[in-house]
């Protein structure tokens, strides 16, 4: 099957191969981590009039990573060679560029691959349908996944003044850190089905309940952290701010789709080190007017 790009969609894609990954960094696993920004765009075309009108870029990071010691004892990943691939629409539109800049960044001979991300489906999506075949370890961010341990804390009073919403909540919190994931949806279970527990505090608990059962795979976070894993997506996070934000949220700034789309594409190539390369075939020569002629 042959795929088509339009000229400035090629410019993120640009498919010249990259450099060859020195020995060093080969050896390192790979890190896919995705996540979304909204932005103003105008509610219509070729016209300033109308409300802002938001829609979300889909923004995911690819790079090398290994674990480093502060001088205080405390591990930090580190990333290296990052890539980064952006784009305006569904996950559709993501996908294949995705696919493309983790192909072109070794993900096939990479000694492990990982994925981490917010629990937004298409995401996941994304996850089984180009990642998880070749083995890939999915991880949920772990500051999503406490979010819903949150929701339910604070929709539980079981009347006990020794069990407030926020020292459940912290109990929640630290056997889901250390690995009993298993034991938590057991508990919420149990308490979804209790006749001590409030009706309207069923739904929400057999809710947080399923959502950590489907996602029982990746929130393994004992375990990731013992293989050296990082287990939130604050690297990502990073990107949509400095590479998405910074240039496209400026004060009164509204954006037409070519036009945010153009300079989106410019700024991807930027950024993963490739505009040069770009414009390498490009004449920079000026022909400059005399006013004498």
């Amino acid at each position: 099957m042959r795929i088509f790009f339009t000229w400035s969609e090629n410019i993120s894609l640009h498919f010249n191969l990259d450099r060859l990954l020195v020995a060093h960094l080969a050896a390192m696993p790979l890190i896919i981590a995705a996540d979304g920004v909204t932005v103003p765009f105008r509610p219509h075309p070729k016209t300033a009039k109308g409300g802002i009108g938001w829609r979300e870029v889909k923004v995911s990071l690819l790079a090398r990573f290994s674990n480093q010691q502060t001088k205080t004892g405390v591990t930090r990943t580190q990333l290296h060679q990052w890539r980064i691939v952006a784009s305006l629409g569904n996950i559709e539109h993501l996908k294949p560029r995705l696919k493309l800049e983790a192909l072109r960044q070794g993900m096939t001979t990479a000694s492990q691959v990982v994925w981490i991300s917010d629990g937004a489906r298409g995401f996941w999506q994304l996850y089984r349908d180009c990642f998880a075949p070749i083995g890939a370890v999915g991880i949920l961010d772990f500051y999503h996944a406490t979010q819903h341990l949150w929701q339910a804390a604070t929709a539980y009073h079981d009347g006990n003044p020794a069990r407030t919403p926020q020292q459940w909540f912290a109990s929640l919190r630290h056997r889901l850190r250390h690995g009993f994931g298993k034991g938590i949806i057991k508990e919420l279970d149990w308490l979804s089905k209790s006749k001590n527990t409030a009706e309207a505090t069923k739904p929400i608990l057999r809710q947080v309940r399923d959502y950590l059962k489907l996602h029982l795979d990746h929130i393994q976070y004992r375990s990731f952290k013992q293989m050296g894993l990082p287990i939130g997506s604050g690297m990502v996070e990073s990107v949509c701010k400095w590479v998405i934000q910074q240039r496209f949220k400026g004060t009164g700034m509204r954006w037409s789709e070519d036009g945010f789309n153009h300079l989106l594409h410019l700024r991807l190539a930027w950024v993963n080190q490739r505009f040069d390369s770009l414009f390498s075939n490009e004449s920079l020569s000026l022909s400059l007017y005399s006013p004498d002629r």
